[in-house]
C-alpha cells in the first residue's frame, strides 16, 4: 500500500510542514529504525534526538511540540500524535480477514444460528443453539460451546475454545488460546482432609469492545456470571477467577491474577504480574504498579498503588528510600555501637 504525504496528512487532519516533494509513504516504522518511504511519530519527548537523525520520509508531532533545530522529513502536525499513529496502523494492517464462508471442514449443530457474512474456519466446532452474529470471524480450530452467543463483528483466534453458556458482545477481539468459561476453583475442605468439587453452574459474560490476549483464561461463575464489561482490555496470559467483574475501560496488563469475586471498577490500570486477591473491591480508576500485590479493598477512586502488600504510591516511595537505606543505617548503628 502507498499513499501521498497529503492523502495522510487530511486522513489524520493534520497540518503539513516542510517540503513535500511528491513524498510517498509506503509503511510505519519506529523513529530510530525509519529509513525513506517510512512514516513514523513522535510523541515521547525521550525520542527526541531521533528527529534529527531518523531516515523517515514523514513524522507525525503534536502541533504544540517545539522543534528545535531543522528536519529533513515532513512533519504532519496534530492535535495527538499517538492516537494519529494508531489510526495508520489500522490503515496499514497486513492481517488478512479469513475468507468469507464455512469451511466444509468445521462442526456446525444443525440447532445453531449463524449470522450473515460469518467465516468459519476448517476444524471449529459450533454447539448446539449457539448464535453467531454478522460478520463474525472464527479462525480454525475454534470450539464454541451449547448456547453461547457471540456479537457482530467479533473476531475469535485459532485454538479459542468458549464453554456452553457464555456470552461475548459484539466488536470483541479473542486471541489464540484464550479459554472463557472453564471451572472457577471451588473446592469444599472435608473432614478428610479431601476436597469435594462445587459445581460452577454460572457463565461468563464479556460485553461490547473487549480484547482478549493471548492463553489468558477466565472462569465461570460458580452461580451467576464473571462479568468483563464494555471496552475493557486483558493482556496475554491472565487468571481471571470465577466471579470477577472487570469494570469499563480497564486495562491489565500480563501475567496477572485476580481472585474470585474479586470486583475492579472502571478506567482502572493494572500493571504486569499483579495479584488481587479474591472478595475485594477496587474502585474506578485506580493505578496499580507492575508486580504488587492487592491485599485489600481499595476505596479511593484514581489512587495509585504499589508494592506488596501494595499500599499508596506517596507511603510506597517514603517506605522505599528508607528501605534502599537499610543496609547503611545497619552499618552506622554498629560503628556507634562500637564507639561506645
Amino acid at each position: 500500500m502507498k499513499y501521498s504525504i497529503e492523502k495522510i496528512a487530511e486522513l489524520l487532519q493534520g497540518k503539513i510542514r516542510g517540503k513535500i516533494d511528491d513524498v510517498i509513504i509506503e509503511s510505519l516504522a519506529r523513529i530510530e529504525d525509519a529509513k525513506n518511504g517510512d512514516i513514523t511519530f513522535l510523541a515521547n519527548p525521550k525520542y527526541e534526538n531521533h528527529i534529527y537523525t531518523t531516515g523517515a520520509s514523514a513524522v507525525i508531532i503534536d502541533s504544540n511540540y517545539t522543534i528545535t533545530s531543522e528536519v529533513k522529513p515532513v512533519l504532519i502536525e496534530v492535535a495527538d500524535a499517538y492516537n494519529a499513529f494508531k489510526t495508520l496502523t489500522s490503515l496499514f494492517s497486513k492481517r488478512k480477514k479469513l475468507t468469507c464462508g464455512i469451511s466444509d471442514k468445521s462442526t456446525i449443530d444443525m440447532g445453531s444460528d449463524i449470522g450473515d457474512a460469518t467465516c468459519i474456519g476448517d476444524y471449529s466446532y459450533i454447539g448446539l443453539h449457539a448464535k453467531i452474529g454478522k460478520n463474525v470471524q472464527i479462525y480454525p480450530h475454534v470450539y464454541i460451546g451449547h448456547n453461547v452467543q457471540i456479537g457482530d463483528n467479533t473476531i475469535i483466534y485459532p485454538g479459542v475454545k468458549i464453554y456452553d453458556d457464555c456470552t461475548i458482545g459484539h466488536d470483541c477481539k479473542i486471541h489464540a488460546g484464550v479459554i472463557i468459561g472453564s471451572d472457577g476453583f471451588g473446592f469444599a475442605p472435608q473432614s478428610n482432609n479431601e476436597y469435594s468439587k462445587i459445581e460452577q453452574i454460572g457463565n461468563v459474560v464479556i460485553e461490547d469492545w473487549v480484547e482478549i490476549g493471548a492463553n489468558t483464561t477466565i472462569d465461570r461463575a460458580t452461580i451467576g456470571s464473571t462479568i468483563i464489561r464494555r471496552g475493557a482490555k486483558l493482556d496475554n496470559l491472565i487468571q481471571v477467577a470465577h466471579n470477577v467483574e472487570i469494570g469499563e475501560n480497564t486495562v491489565i496488563a500480563a501475567q496477572t491474577g485476580i481472585s474470585g469475586s474479586a470486583k475492579i471498577g472502571k478506567n482502572c490500570m493494572v500493571g504486569g504480574q499483579v495479584g488481587i486477591v479474591g472478595h475485594i473491591t477496587i474502585a474506578d480508576g485506580v493505578k496499580i504498579a507492575a508486580q504488587s500485590g492487592i491485599q485489600s479493598s481499595i476505596t479511593k477512586a484514581r489512587s495509585i498503588y504499589q508494592g506488596s502488600p501494595a499500599f499508596e504510591i506517596s507511603e510506597y516511595r517514603r517506605a522505599y528510600v528508607c528501605f534502599k537505606k537499610l543496609p547503611e543505617y545497619f552499618n552506622l548503628f554498629y560503628k556507634i555501637k562500637d564507639n561506645k
